[in-house]
């Protein structure tokens, strides 16, 4: 079915065609005409921060970033579901038009700049929906929060999703919200790790149950910079690390139309450096510390390489507006 809607969706705005997709399998869902939608892959298991996953493959934050459509996209077949980015304080992004497609390329430029309506909006979201599997919260700063304060933000953000969260995201690698990526640099990441990993005990207290924290991180890193990274994620006990977010790098686009869009690029040409980071950071981690591969993953062989490269999950976003639910089916069949 998907082939067919594509190229009346194509012909829209990208962000107007994103809602409308959203809204519409909201509307079969709700209506249970579940022969629509795609049969669940069959996958093996994983066990990954003590966490069971169905199948390995998961929706990447970005899509539904206020938890709103949590249900319909668990209808999908992915393993799990990742939402956010959300923030304390609801905040409307950068203007629009801010998502661009590169079809010639399979590829897409975003600088939505974390819109959302806030961390209390989201998390009154997932305590409203049904799904009870394996769900990430993805957090990260206002855009107006000065990065000497952007530790307040996570830990309100932490505090708030905690209960609600199988595993929280802290986002420090969208190159939309301005400065964000310096808290990649080891002074600022060394603070910040510290002060989550402290909450993190105190919150497993006052719940009474852990729930895992992964770092997400940029495929605009040197190799260098990924070694220090790593070696702070095991200093500081992280539970995992996602590799990687959009890249600001433009090969393989050069010359083709909205390439010079100002944003983050995702799909095809991002795979090569989201698998290079994947790679190093596999080697410095040495299997202390799971990585979940996104950035490019268009086929089940491309969800293979992230595997082969050292992932023990990966993630898909860009590939589904592309190939459609189908791209889950493949990818699971692939990594078996």
């Amino acid at each position: 079915m998907y082939s067919l809607l594509k190229p009346l969706l194509f012909r829209l705005d990208a962000e107007r065609a994103h809602h409308l997709t959203l809204d519409s399998l909201q509307v079969v869902n709700r209506l249970k005409l579940s022969g629509l939608l795609p049969k669940p892959p069959v996958c093996r298991t994983r066990r990954v921060m003590g966490l069971d996953f169905p199948n390995p493959i998961g929706l990447a934050a970005g899509l539904d970033k206020n938890g709103a459509y949590i249900d319909v996209l668990a209808t999908l077949g992915f393993g799990f579901i990742e939402v956010g980015t959300v923030t304390p304080r609801p905040q409307p992004g950068n203007p629009q038009p801010r998502l661009f497609r590169i079809p010639a390329a399979q590829a897409i430029v975003n600088r939505f700049g974390f819109n959302n309506e806030g961390v209390d909006a989201l998390a009154e979201n997932v305590k409203n929906a049904r799904y009870r599997g394996i769900l990430g919260i993805n957090i990260g700063k206002n855009f107006d929060t000065p990065n000497e304060r952007a530790v307040d933000d996570y830990l309100i953000c932490l505090r708030k999703v905690y209960a609600h969260a199988s595993y929280v995201t802290v986002n420090i690698s969208s190159p939309n919200t301005k400065n964000l990526r310096q808290l990649q640099e080891k002074e600022a990441l060394e603070n910040l790790l510290s002060a989550l990993k402290a909450e993190q005990e105190k919150l497993a207290q006052q719940y009474g149950r852990y729930a895992p924290i992964v770092l997400k991180i940029a495929p605009d890193l040197t190799a260098e910079q990924v070694v220090e990274i790593a070696d702070l994620l095991l200093q500081y006990r992280f539970d995992g690390v996602i590799a990687t977010n959009t890249t600001l790098s433009r090969e393989g686009v050069e010359g083709m139309e909205n390439a010079e869009e100002t944003g983050g690029l995702s799909g095809a040409p991002a795979r090569t450096k989201s698998t290079a980071v994947v790679k190093q950071l596999s080697l410095a981690l040495k299997g202390e510390i799971p990585i979940i591969g996104v950035g490019g993953i268009l086929t089940g062989e491309d969800a293979r390489e992230k595997v082969d490269a050292g992932a023990s999950l990966v993630q898909v976003y860009t590939g589904l507006i592309y190939r459609g639910p189908i791209l889950v089916k493949e990818a699971c069949a692939a990594l078996g």
